[in-house]
């Protein structure tokens, strides 16, 4: 099938979105041209606005307007233990059970050598320098039960341990392959009852 140009270029820009296929991204296209000129300009600013004023918390690296977060300036969460996740999106899926009280370290991404992605790639200078001007005394890892997820934990331990430092990583309840974000919350519970040491 030929698309007009406009389209076409619609759809490419689509497909670029994660989670996005060919046949997604055409969708998409299509849902966004039977939109009013006024829906589809909310859309837009609303990400313009999104681009422009969101920015990483100076603390804990996730997205925020200012520059320390709401969970970072929270004076009751618990400074001393910081679950490790991979995306902010994860901070979320492990909010909702209203079952940890500690801080948060996130990284942006988990190591995939395949991929080009190491440790310089995403935010592990920004967890060494944090814990070298704080008190902790345990540190969650939180990353998805994958074989990058997994390669970032093992990294962080073998990083992290000589700074005497318990690791631990969820355990029981998610499965091999699995994202924090798509757990129930009994399962992400469970994981983060049972976490066993690094």
């Amino acid at each position: 099938m030929v698309f007009a140009k406009p389209l076409a270029e619609l759809i490419a820009e689509l497909e670029k979105l994660p989670g996005v296929g060919p046949k997604s991204a055409q969708r998409l296209a299509y849902h966004l041209l039977k939109q009013t000129d006024h829906e589809v300009l909310r859309l837009a600013e609303s990400i313009s606005t999104a681009k422009r004023s969101l920015r990483f918390c100076d603390e804990c690296q996730n997205i925020t307007e200012s520059a320390v977060c709401d969970i970072c300036r929270d004076p009751r969460r618990d400074r001393s233990v910081i679950c490790i996740v991979g995306e902010a999106r994860d901070i979320a899926a492990i909010e909702r059970l209203h079952e940890f009280k500690g801080k948060y370290h996130v990284l942006h991404g988990l190591l995939s050598p395949m991929d080009g992605i190491g440790p310089e790639q995403i935010r592990v200078r920004e967890l060494v320098l944090r814990l070298q001007t704080s008190d902790v005394s345990e540190l969650i890892v939180a990353t998805n039960p994958t074989i990058e997820g997994d390669a970032t934990a093992l990294y962080l331990a073998k990083l992290l341990k000589p700074s005497g430092i318990k690791i631990t990583r969820l355990a029981q309840g998610m499965a091999v392959g699995g994202e924090l974000d798509y757990a129930d919350a009994a399962t992400l519970l469970s994981a983060l009852s049972f976490r066993r040491e690094m």
